[in-house]
């Protein structure tokens, strides 16, 4: 079997990788928040866990690998917006909450399996667990690790010796870099919410402190157990999640397991711009998969993805977008589809190299073998070679003799006619551009 190497966070090296169980390779990645449309952003680890994936899959067989994504579904934004609609709609804010969370939650499916994704093995929301995250709670009281102040639970930072060992952070640089909620029955500002209270405009459940709800950082642990036990062999996420998110994961869960760790390996990608800038709805550059998906396949979404190292930082760009697009008419442009697809050597060794997809697509480019990819799912459909095959052939001669018609109805001051001929070949897919050296077109995608 190829060697299977990956970064892990943790040691900040990259490691061989060797499953606690080869029958049952297990992998949890942090998955939506749903209150609303997912973000580019959001596209980045579900492609790449999706490769993640897929891989394990052909290294281990498909019925040994378990993969969990979860669903938030409590959550203050999510509160907030229930509340809202509540108010509007004079309905409780608990039917509010499970409207925004379902609807949110079936979109979000339906975008990333446009990308080309499979559903992962499991998908819990957090709802169906709260259960689990209250007797977690209760065993780190018992262990003097939380405490209960004020209908709050709290997580005792300095009852971990290693806390920021995720990180490579001291509590004194977190503190100083983070914005920690001070609050009067907290022991330290570091302390983080375990449970907390809800009044009656709130979503809430029983608990041995009063009706409220969990902590953020306490759902991922008590589904992670759940689902994959106390210790499984990969975490994932935005690289955003490394603190306080996965920080806190590993101080309660080690806490409640007797110092048995979460994960193995820890696995980050990193930080996606939007044409070199931060994603802001204030910088009108808040980009959700959604909208994306209405004017590019989402073959192109997640090749352009891919074409940079998980691990980097990605800006991207309608020009790269732009690139993709035609990178994958190049390798499928006059090609049949092939029913037993081939995985390379050289293709399956750098994906092994911790998911080196830049070397993997290289290596696709090398061998100029356009469904190479297929058996192991990285570009994982082709809607790009279907809108090719229902694309008319262009006749470029054609199009040049409706340009000169175009432009003499201009010169004669017949508009009419030359909106008519512009819009018959966009009808057609042919976008006209005027500009200071005449008139050029291009195929419109």
């Amino acid at each position: 079997m190829t060697k299977l190497r990956l970064y892990n966070t943790l040691s900040r090296a990259k490691e061989d990788f060797a499953p606690l169980d080869p029958a049952r390779v297990r992998m949890y990645v942090c998955g939506p928040t749903v209150y609303d449309f997912a973000h580019i952003g959001n596209a980045r680890p579900v492609i790449v866990f999706d490769v993640l994936f897929r891989l394990l899959r052909h290294l281990y067989g498909p019925a040994h690998v378990v993969y969990v994504r979860n669903v938030t579904d409590i959550d203050d934004k999510i509160n907030a917006r229930a509340a809202e609609i509540a108010r509007g709609r004079n309905i409780d804010v608990e039917t509010a909450r499970a409207e925004i969370t379902e609807a949110t939650a079936r979109q979000y499916a339906e975008d990333v399996s446009a990308l080309g994704c499979l559903a992962p093995t499991h998908a819990p929301r957090a709802t169906d667990y709260v259960g689990g995250m209250v007797a977690m709670i209760e065993r780190l009281i018992a262990e003097g690790f939380a405490y209960a102040a004020e209908g709050h639970v709290l997580f005792e930072v300095a009852k971990k010796a290693d806390y920021g060992k995720l990180a490579h952070r001291s509590v004194d640089e977190m503190i100083a870099g983070a914005r920690v909620d001070v609050a009067p029955y907290k022991k330290s500002a570091m302390d983080f919410v375990l449970w907390k209270p809800s009044d009656d405009n709130t979503p809430g459940w029983p608990s041995p402190w009063g009706r409220g709800r969990p902590g953020w950082h306490i759902e991922c642990s008590a589904m992670g157990e759940a689902l994959l036990g106390e210790t499984f062999d990969i975490h994932g996420g935005g690289i955003d999640l490394v603190f306080p998110h996965h920080e806190n994961e590993v101080a309660q869960s080690e806490s409640a397991h007797r110092g048995h760790a979460l994960a193995r390996v820890w696995l980050h990608n990193g930080f996606l711009n939007v044409e070199g800038e931060k994603m802001s709805k204030s910088l009108g550059n808040f980009v959700t998969i959604n909208a994306l998906l209405k004017d590019w396949p989402g073959e192109v979404l997640r090749f352009n993805m891919l074409r940079t190292h998980y691990r980097q930082p990605m800006d991207w760009t309608v020009a790269g977008m732009n690139e993709s697009w035609k990178t994958l008419e190049r390798w499928y442009a006059g090609s049949e589809p092939i029913a037993d697809p081939h995985v390379g050597a050289e293709f399956l060794a750098a994906l092994c190299d911790d998911l080196n997809t830049p070397q993997a697509i290289a290596e696709l480019h090398k061998a100029d073998d356009r469904a190479r990819a297929g058996g192991l799912g990285l570009l994982g459909f082709s809607s790009v070679q279907e809108r090719i095959a229902a694309r008319p052939a262009i006749d470029a001669a054609a199009i040049a003799d409706a340009i000169a018609a175009r432009n003499a109805a201009r010169k004669a001051r017949d508009f009419r006619e030359a909106d008519r001929i512009r819009d018959e070949l966009l009808a057609k897919g042919i976008a006209l551009m005027d500009g200071p050296g005449g008139t050029s077109w291009d195929v419109k995608r």
